[in-house]
């Protein structure tokens, strides 16, 4: 609540009830400016490397064994971008650039995915990265340090609300889904509705990856729990 005072203050209401009932009437400017107070922009590039390299080195070149069509991924709140271009540089590190792999990136933050759209980072976003990589990718700008147009170019980024199902279902037909690190700011409940909204349009045999520090056991039936590489990644079953 603390947060969302001055919020509540600027905009004129008189309580938070005011407040309430102004997002309720899902008023876009409202909605803007909650999700900029509220939502966490931690993040940084390579963060939990090993199931980015359970996709690169297992999952995508065993979907290409089998299939020509597209391989597509989704990072759902992805914030300012390191997660989804983390991805993208891997699969080029991985050699796999010349496959058709698609990646979409979304968020409910508008100005993080203004952000992660002018790709400028500064030192926080680089502690997990090795510098060979951030040589070979980054250059020198005004702010901090730009990536490659060449990896920018590798995301389609859109605006979603990860609680709307509307918005869940058209970007969920993927092969697979990252939305790691998010679970632990939500509910149980809402944890179950996102899941079961993301399951009811993955193909079988898609991959779901949450953070470290979250589990799905006893959430979702599903997924099953499964060890690819060196990552733990949630399968989709039919």
């Amino acid at each position: 609540m603390e947060k969302l005072e001055p919020v509540v203050s600027s905009r004129g209401h008189e309580s938070y009830l005011d407040y309430y009932y102004a997002l309720k009437d899902n008023q876009t400017v409202e909605w803007e400016q909650t999700w900029e107070v509220l939502s966490v922009q931690e993040t940084y590039f390579w963060r939990e490397i090993s199931q980015i390299k359970a996709l690169t080195e297992i999952i995508i070149p065993e979907w290409f064994q089998k299939h020509s069509t597209p391989f597509r991924i989704w990072c759902a709140a992805c914030a300012t971008g390191e997660e989804p271009y983390s991805i993208a540089m891997a699969i080029a590190e991985a050699g796999l650039s010349s496959h058709p792999i698609e990646i979409t990136a979304s968020d409910a933050n508008a100005m993080a995915l203004k952000q992660a759209k002018a790709a400028i980072y500064r030192e926080r976003s680089f502690r997990s990265l090795p510098p060979a990589l951030r040589l070979k990718y980054f250059k020198p700008a005004p702010g901090g340090s730009k990536l490659n147009p060449g990896i920018v170019s590798k995301i389609e980024y859109r605006q979603a609300n990860l609680f709307e199902s509307g918005d869940v279902a058209v970007l969920a037909r993927v092969n697979a889904i990252f939305c790691r690190n998010v679970f632990i700011y939500f509910s149980p409940h809402a944890i179950r509705q996102t899941v079961a909204n993301m399951a009811a349009k993955m193909p079988a045999g898609g991959c779901l990856f949450v953070g470290a520090a979250e589990s799905l056991l006893r959430m979702t039936a599903d997924f099953d729990l499964k060890e690819i590489g060196k990552a733990f990644v949630y399968v989709r079953i039919r």
